[in-house]
């Protein structure tokens, strides 16, 4: 996958928006007001994703492609290195890890509000 592969499969989860809230080159993916990936413009070579922590750290140990992410809190946000050798598979199923993270801790009242309940 490429940044723009990941950018599109991004949005293409449920209510998931993107928005430049902390500089011109940092986009960042939202579900419910809350970010679950980040991807520079500038340095188009990787991407955050947020991570159960036990789970980052198994990741961390098994994949060179997977740190724990600059800037964020390193026990729960990987970087992503998009030029590695991890599977197009398996890029997108560690998105989907962290949106559903990120989407199983809104509110109910916010989940209820994107799926109309």
């Amino acid at each position: 996958m490429n940044i723009e592969d990941v950018r599109e499969y991004c949005l293409s989860l449920a209510h998931a928006t993107e928005d430049m809230p902390f500089d011109e080159s940092t986009v960042a993916f939202r579900v419910g007001g809350k970010i679950f990936a980040m991807l520079g413009l500038e340095r188009t070579d990787w991407f955050v994703l947020k991570c159960n922590p036990e789970y980052a750290t198994e990741l961390r140990e098994r994949h060179k492609e997977i740190k724990p992410a600059w800037h964020m809190n390193k026990r729960h946000w990987n970087q992503i290195d998009i030029y590695g050798f991890l599977s197009d598979q398996t890029v997108r199923s560690l998105i989907d890890h962290s949106y559903e993270l990120v989407y199983a801790k809104l509110p109910h009242k916010i989940r209820n509000g994107l799926t109309g309940e």
